[in-house]
């Protein structure tokens, strides 16, 4: 896969036709503010995919974010990113076989602490939650991922992992903020039903709902996959628990943005999913 056509290449070149604006962090500021991505990235998917492994590896040196929630990474995506990114990342991987979740960590800016990764008993797609407990200029956050049971018809289970996740966030202990993003496959009435604890915001929401970052799947745009129906779904979230105890700085949403939606010149978008990138502004309490 690196660099190398694999049996699904096509003849066409995958490059980005055109930059996208990339207003991630710099100077000082950058100092000041948390940064992630959360993206699924189809690595199932094997049209085009050296390609668009090398756009995966484009935006997120570009982009340069402290934080990265990967979602449907496989062997072959991670060895390419790898070498690509392992002087700058560590990678912390949620499974080894078939497709499985992954965080990367800056290390000038982060530093693990541990990881755990919890298999969701009733799952049958393999689905997990991977956590990794780090250090941000002293102070202790949890940072998690995970890629809910997919499919309209599995609403039980994906129910049930919200459910995990969310009691896993709001019992965090007070000095630690809790960061979750990953693809949920949620619809609304779901989480409604389940409901979001208090202590739990969803970024979106509180940075006021804004429409034009509200879908990350969506047929009608991203045109990877042949699907006879066209819809949109805002299956990739971001949601924030603050730490509570006095005396610990407060992590504030500044602002997110989709990523991703440049399309390649092969035809193809780096993912069917658009990404998240998002900031977080430090504050005393």
């Amino acid at each position: 896969m690196d660099g190398e056509p694999s049996a699904e290449k096509k003849a066409s070149s995958c490059t980005p036709v055109v930059s996208e604006s990339r207003e991630g962090p710099t100077g000082s500021k950058e100092n000041e503010e948390l940064s992630l991505i959360t993206w699924n990235i189809d690595g199932l998917d094997g049209e085009e995919q050296p390609e668009r492994a090398r756009s995966l590896c484009s935006y997120l040196l570009s982009y340069s974010a402290d934080v990265v929630l990967i979602q449907e990474m496989v062997q072959a995506y991670m060895r390419f990113m790898y070498k690509r990114l392992a002087d700058t990342y560590t990678f912390i991987e949620g499974g080894r076989e078939g497709y499985f979740t992954m965080i990367l960590l800056k290390k000038s800016r982060l530093t693990l602490l541990d990881s755990q990764n919890l298999f969701f008993p009733n799952s049958r797609m393999m689905r997990n939650l991977l956590v990794a407990q780090v250090l941000f200029r002293g102070q202790k956050l949890w940072l998690m991922t995970s890629h809910f049971e997919s499919c309209k018809a599995n609403s039980v289970e994906r129910m049930r992992q919200l459910r995990v996740v969310m009691k896993k966030m709001s019992k965090a202990p007070d000095d630690v903020t809790v960061l979750f993003g990953g693809d949920t496959n949620l619809r609304d009435y779901e989480v409604a039903t389940v409901g979001i604890p208090s202590n739990v915001c969803d970024l979106w929401e509180q940075l006021g709902e804004p429409e034009k970052y509200r879908y990350t799947w969506d047929t009608v745009a991203n045109t990877n996959k042949e699907i006879p129906f066209k819809c949109h779904f805002r299956f990739d979230r971001v949601y924030l628990r603050r730490a509570t105890q006095d005396g610990i700085p407060q992590l504030d949403p500044d602002n997110m943005a989709l990523i991703g939606l440049e399309k390649l010149r092969c035809g193809l978008f780096t993912s069917d999913h658009w990404g998240i990138y998002c900031t977080f502004s430090v504050k005393q309490k």
